[in-house]
């Protein structure tokens, strides 16, 4: 069965309804981005940056998965499909993926602050005095602005087995997840879905983009694989 590795960004779940910060000149819900996605301020202000997250999270809680995400979940009946996101939601997995990895974190988990490894899953609202085992804070699951991304050895390396590479929904501005179809093999072919496609340079592969939104989008890419 070959490989099929997807990289999705934001433009997908937006189509859910969750809103995404880039479309309001780095204002997310309100709030500069650094003020609530960032080391700094986490350390400014835990509070702010804890109801930020709970405010999401209850959000995530009322949305559900499009057509976009239940036709990649489809895909699995033809393809070994691998979904990198972007996103923190859970949206992917509601849809019936199988194999998702959360380049940027996830939503509905929430880990120790002195413990990477500690993490839990978490669906409530999360408050100072919210503790790991040893009496640590608890802090979103979420990698923030300046923060590494320990998914990204693992992202590099299933994008390096691929035979087919979709990228969904972004915008190619986050680095370093912007990179990644860079890892795919030079005879691979790759499929940009996006209304407002970027600008692609310095790709090695054949490239075909298909400018629609996701749930316009994915079953475009299913015809144009299984005719390969």
């Amino acid at each position: 069965m070959k490989k099929l590795v997807v990289l999705t960004g934001a433009g997908i779940s937006a189509e859910s309804g969750i809103k995404t910060f880039r479309d309001a000149d780095g204002l997310w819900e309100g709030h500069n981005v650094m003020d609530v996605a960032s080391p700094e301020g986490w350390h400014r202000n835990k509070e702010l940056v804890l109801d930020f997250y709970n405010q999401r999270r209850k959000q995530l809680l009322e949305v559900k998965p499009n057509k976009g995400h239940f036709g990649l979940a489809e895909l699995e009946k033809d393809f070994d499909v691998h979904i990198i996101t972007q996103n923190v939601d859970n949206l992917h997995e509601q849809a019936g993926t199988k194999n998702v990895l959360h380049l940027h974190g996830e939503l509905l988990k929430v880990r120790s602050t002195k413990n990477e490894d500690y993490i839990l899953d978490w669906q409530n609202d999360l408050v100072i005095g919210d503790v790991d085992d040893k009496g640590h804070q608890l802090r979103p699951h979420i990698v923030w602005f300046g923060e590494m991304v320990p998914a990204l050895e693992e992202a590099i390396s299933i994008t390096e087995q691929a035979d087919y590479v979709a990228v969904i929904g972004t915008s190619l501005q986050v680095y370093p997840a912007a990179s990644l179809m860079h890892y795919a093999k030079p005879n691979v072919p790759v499929f940009y879905i996006d209304p407002r496609p970027a600008s692609i340079t310095n790709l090695q592969n054949p490239l075909e983009v298909i400018a629609k939104n996701a749930t316009e989008g994915v079953p475009i890419l299913r015809e144009k694989l299984l005719r390969r």
